[in-house]
């Protein structure tokens, strides 16, 4: 661990921790069950320390070992990680499989740095690669294993060309809905993977997925003019409900995201849920007047799609397939794009509206 990290606050909001000054602090966030967030706003210093965000982390080891024992690792084993970090997960692997058989890629070149350092420090010498973790690297492959420590919206496709057929991929999943899961791929022989999700995590989205849209920057604008409605389906149901259910709805609408705002300044209107696309070309606002028992809520939608009418079709969509949990939808990736699927990878979303392709084509 850095000398230097940054550590969650009860609101929540990040704070510098030193060890020198802070070794009580320090080591007990270094030797906790916690993830620690070891570098803030790619490595640029915020001017406000309420504007730190994290860009680096150490995870939890109880995440790491369980992502380790997820891929069931062997002897002779050649693995490809993304995302070194503190070097941490380099170690362990290069400890059970040598460090030969072991490349880590980072994108980042202080942590890319820091993590060489530290391995070196330790006795472990893998191959450390500081480049773009969504290119995998090509020089090593193929590999029998894949495994990201950081989430992604779309599977890079040069991920599944690495991996020999028979291996597997595991990577922490983030569409923008849910932000949540982890996926773990086997690929097939002729050249797609395909595999379930499995148990609720949640890491930081790889750097070159990452999307800057803001709300009243880029997707709400003066001139639009919103078509009203009403719904009968209390946003909170979908916008502030348990994993499972976000999860599935984050699957569904694919390229859907949503912000609450509260006391949004509107006469009448205690809470707003924004819904917009990714591409920031339509969107929707659900109010709340702030009335217990409400029974029907004001709609507001802009643009070519229809939003809340999607999020009502999603939600109804999961109720009448017996509220899947993550464990019932897997994903299938192909040179051609990616796309998920409950229960069997050729049944699809059966009694939906049809599946959302949720990756870009290679």
């Amino acid at each position: 661990m850095p000398d230097r990290v940054w550590l969650s606050r009860e609101d929540e909001a990040l704070t510098a921790c030193d060890r020198g000054c802070e070794p009580g602090r320090w080591f007990a966030a270094a030797y906790g069950d916690v993830p620690v967030v070891t570098q803030v706003n790619d490595g640029r210093e915020p001017e406000d320390p309420a504007d730190a965000w994290p860009s680096s982390s150490a995870s939890a080891p109880s995440i790491v070992f369980k992502m380790l024992e997820l891929l069931e690792l062997a002897p002779g084993m050649r693995v490809l990680e993304i995302g070194a970090g503190t070097g941490y997960n380099a170690a362990l692997l290069s400890h059970r499989l040598g460090d030969a058989n072991v490349t880590t890629v980072e994108i980042d070149p202080a942590v890319a740095g820091l993590a060489r350092t530290n391995l070196k420090a330790t006795g472990f010498s893998p191959t450390v690669v500081c480049g773009d973790g969504g290119l995998g690297w090509a020089a090593g492959a193929p590999y029998d294993r894949v495994v990201a420590t950081c989430s992604v919206r779309h599977v890079p496709y040069a991920w599944v060309k690495q991996t020999r057929p028979g291996g597997v991929i595991l990577t922490p999943w983030c569409d923008d809905w849910s932000h949540c899961g982890l996926l773990r791929l086997t690929v097939g022989d002729d050249g797609s993977a395909s595999g379930h999700f499995t148990a609720d995590s949640a890491f930081m989205l790889m750097r070159t997925q990452r999307s800057n849209l803001r709300l009243f920057r880029d997707v709400v604008m003066d001139d639009h003019v919103p078509v009203e409605s009403a719904t009968a389906l209390d946003p909170w149901t979908v916008a502030d409900s348990p994993f499972e259910t976000q999860f599935a709805l984050g699957l569904r609408l694919g390229d859907l995201w949503y912000a609450w705002h509260h006391d949004p300044d509107v006469e009448g209107v205690e809470t707003r849920l924004w819904v917009a696309t990714t591409g920031g070309d339509s969107w929707a606002a659900v109010d709340w007047d702030g009335v217990d028992n409400t029974e029907r809520y004001t709609v507001w939608q802009h643009g070519s799609r229809r939003l809340w009418e999607e999020v009502e079709a999603a939600h109804r969509w999961w109720l009448e397939n017996d509220r899947p949990g993550p464990e019932r939808f897997g994903l299938t990736v192909t040179p051609d794009g990616q796309w998920a699927w409950l229960d069997e990878p050729g049944a699809g979303f059966a009694g939906g509206a049809g599946l959302k392709e949720t990756g870009q084509r290679d």
